[in-house]
Formats: C-alpha cells, sequence, structure tokens
C-alpha cells in the first residue's frame, strides 16, 4: 500500500499530466496562425498504414500565416493532401508536387466563437480528469486509514493537502484556458 506521500506524489504528477495534455491539446485547435501543431497529429493513409503527417513528413511554419509541408516520400504528396482535406481543419493545401503550402486564413467571428465553446470543453474535460485524481487519492487515503496505517489527523491532512492541490491544478486549466481564448478572441 502506498504511503501518504506517495499517494500525494501520484496524484500531484496525474494531475500535472493532465495540463499538460490540455496544452497539447489546445496547440492543434486552429487560432489565426500558423503552427506546426496544428496538423501534427493528421492520420496519413501511407502505403496502407495509418501514419501521423510529423512521422513522414518536415512540418515547418516560414510566415506566422503559412505551414510549409515537406514530405521525405514524395510518393506520400498526395496522400497528404487528401487527408488535410478530409481532417475538418477547415484549410485548402496547395501543392507544387514536391512540397504543401497551408495559407492558414483569417477565423470568421462564427469560427472563432465555436472555437472557443471547443476549448471550453477541452477544460472541462481536464477539470473532470483532476477532480477524479483527487477522488481516487482521497479513496487511497481512506483505505490507508482503515487499515490503520495512517491516524485520523494524518487523513484529515493529507485531504486538505489533495483539495488545495486540486485547486492550483484548476486554476493552472483556468489560467491554460484563458490565454487560448485570448489567443482566439485576437484579431
Amino acid at each position: 500500500m502506498p504511503t501518504a506521500e506517495e499517494i500525494h506524489e501520484n496524484t500531484e504528477l496525474a494531475m500535472l499530466n493532465t495540463v499538460d495534455a490540455l496544452k497539447r491539446r489546445f496547440d492543434s485547435v486552429r487560432t489565426g496562425k500558423a503552427s506546426p501543431a496544428l496538423v501534427e497529429g493528421v492520420m496519413v493513409d501511407y502505403y496502407g498504414a495509418q501514419t501521423r503527417l510529423k512521422d513522414i513528413a518536415a512540418i515547418s511554419a516560414p510566415e506566422p500565416r503559412l505551414l510549409k509541408i515537406q514530405p521525405w516520400d514524395i510518393n506520400a504528396v498526395n496522400a497528404i493532401q487528401k487527408a488535410i482535406q478530409a481532417s475538418g481543419l477547415g484549410i485548402t493545401p496547395v501543392t507544387d508536387g514536391k512540397v504543401i503550402r497551408l495559407p492558414i486564413p483569417e477565423l470568421s467571428e462564427e469560427r472563432r466563437n465555436e472555437m472557443t465553446k471547443q476549448v471550453k470543453k477541452y477544460a472541462e474535460e481536464a477539470r473532470v480528469e483532476i477532480r477524479n485524481a483527487r477522488r481516487d487519492a482521497n479513496e487511497a487515503i481512506k483505505e490507508a486509514k482503515k487499515k490503520s496505517e495512517i491516524t485520523e489527523d494524518e487523513q484529515k491532512s493529507q485531504t486538505e493537502k489533495i483539495q488545495k492541490l486540486t485547486d492550483k491544478m484548476i486554476e493552472k486549466v483556468d489560467a491554460v484556458l484563458a490565454d487560448k481564448q485570448q489567443e482566439l478572441m485576437a484579431v
């Protein structure tokens, strides 16, 4: 059975991983500027296997509103182009046969509002994951108390520490969300 300190450390690690995952997820949400993270996870049918775009091509942002995709295998250009069109990003790829360019258009007000709703949903999912980690930690602490591995005072103290940690992590999620919303609404 893990000690109260190990429970706290594991819970903190799980919550930090949730915040990091949210940041990565936000990177793939399209704003008005070019970011390679926008297309890195697009799955391409590459010789019959579903492969992430970042594994078969170099992705760069040579200009603030342009992504450049340089496939390592020129034969993959058409498959990459089809995958981007099917991804739902709303970006039309332009190709010269060797390089694919993605001009990133300005977001309409309606699209900005849609994206804001989407990132709010992602943030709420992260908050739920953090609360689930809190619940699991509290159950582990109760179990340790039941087995007389910790005292009632330690149980109360650990439960309070877990709650403070939860509040801190939810504040981080809210801060990350606020930054992304500001980025989305900037014209």
